[in-house]
């Protein structure tokens, strides 16, 4: 999940569960996290955009993130219906240049299934998953840093 302000700087929270929770499962805790976390530090993420895939495209998800002041940009899910009309008008609102940011994150989560210790995790502890990751993290910016190829 990513949060675009409105000045385009990108928030992202990490959420650290077992890989067998679909992530729409996680959205509510993950969503209170954030904002209970930015308003502690003194953002306001009203009007912010929330971008998701199609996975999250139901209507209690869009109702639980207008419900904390931020705009959802979720692809819409087609699956959801046989219509062609109904297909277009979920369309008809969708932002696509919002949502082509999202890309920046699934590259992110790309460069982070080179490292085995991410892919496969038997760690029981949340806090050692989510210091693996760190790890991860600041060796890809690292290497994106200091490249001298």
């Amino acid at each position: 999940m990513t949060i675009t302000d409105n000045t385009g700087f990108v928030l992202g929270p990490i959420s650290v569960k077992p890989v067998n929770q679909h992530d729409s499962i996680i959205l509510p805790e993950t969503l209170g996290n954030l904002v209970h976390f930015t308003s502690a530090i003194g953002i306001d993420l009203t009007g912010s955009a929330l971008t998701l895939d199609s996975g999250f495209d139901s209507q209690d998800n869009k109702a639980r993130i207008r419900a904390a002041g931020l705009v959802p940009v979720i692809a819409p899910n087609r699956r959801n219906t046989k219509e062609p009309m109904a297909i277009a008008r979920k369309f008809r609102w969708f932002n696509k240049t919002l949502y082509q940011e999202r890309y920046k994150v699934e590259r992110t989560f790309g460069w982070q299934d080179t490292y085995r210790k991410l892919v496969i995790s038997y760690d029981r502890l949340p806090e050692t998953r989510k210091g693996f990751r760190l790890l991860a993290y600041s060796m890809i910016n690292f290497r994106v840093t200091f490249n001298t190829s």
